[in-house]
């Protein structure tokens, strides 16, 4: 039985053309350069190396220049989000017809998480938001943190449906027998159960999975 659906947030529930998360990119790295002092040569080289290494650039800063990640949030996150995205219709109405109930699953924060629901207009439907604190600031993909949202939810692998725009945080979800949904990305990787083009199609995936277990 499915008993949740867990949502990435950033470039899942808003299409990655919007341009938001170019722009905490950018804030990402005028932190380094402008918080720690760092010639942009290096920022790129550090980010690269920190995603590839710890899953996020903010737990590779916690970890080799003991960042504060509360400032490096608020930071981060003090973006103008109306400019970027506004309310989704269609999303809206695909997240009504589905009763499995829905859950953010996000390595940002819950300020930043709570201000994309509610101008996509739908905050109405997610009665839990796991943010990276609940995470303990570790990241997806690391599989602690998955065992830790599913140690939240009280769930079992098998009783859950994941959504991201990435495939690589959706394998250790597969790992650990979530369902994983790929979303705006061919990359279908093997542990790619369904890719849709946006997330106002998870209703069509929710219909699938029903059909079968009939």
């Amino acid at each position: 039985m499915m008993r949740y659906i867990l949502f990435d947030l950033d470039e899942t529930l808003y299409p990655r053309e919007s341009g938001l998360m170019q722009e905490i990119s950018r804030r990402i790295s005028l932190y380094m350069e402008e918080k720690l002092g760092l010639e942009p040569s290096l920022v790129k080289r550090l980010r690269n190396e920190y995603y590839t290494r710890y899953g996020t650039t903010m737990m590779g800063l916690m970890v080799n220049y003991g960042i504060d990640p509360e400032d490096y949030l608020a930071y981060v996150h003090d973006i103008p989000l109306e400019d970027y995205i506004g309310p989704d219709r269609e999303l809206n109405t695909a997240l009504e017809g589905i009763e499995t109930e829905k859950v953010v699953f996000t390595n940002a924060s819950m300020e930043h998480a709570q201000r994309v629901l509610r101008i996509l207009g739908i905050e109405h439907h997610f009665k839990h938001i796991i943010d990276i604190r609940d995470l303990g600031y570790l990241s997806k993909p690391n599989l602690g943190a998955y065992q830790r949202a599913l140690e939240i939810l009280n769930a079992k692998g098998r009783e859950c449906l994941i959504v991201d725009d990435n495939a690589r945080n959706l394998m250790p979800a597969k790992e650990l027998g979530m369902t994983t949904v790929l979303v705006g990305s061919s990359d279908k990787a093997w542990w790619v159960d369904f890719a849709i083009d946006r997330a106002a199609e998870i209703d069509e995936v929710v219909e699938k999975l029903k059909m079968v277990t009939q």
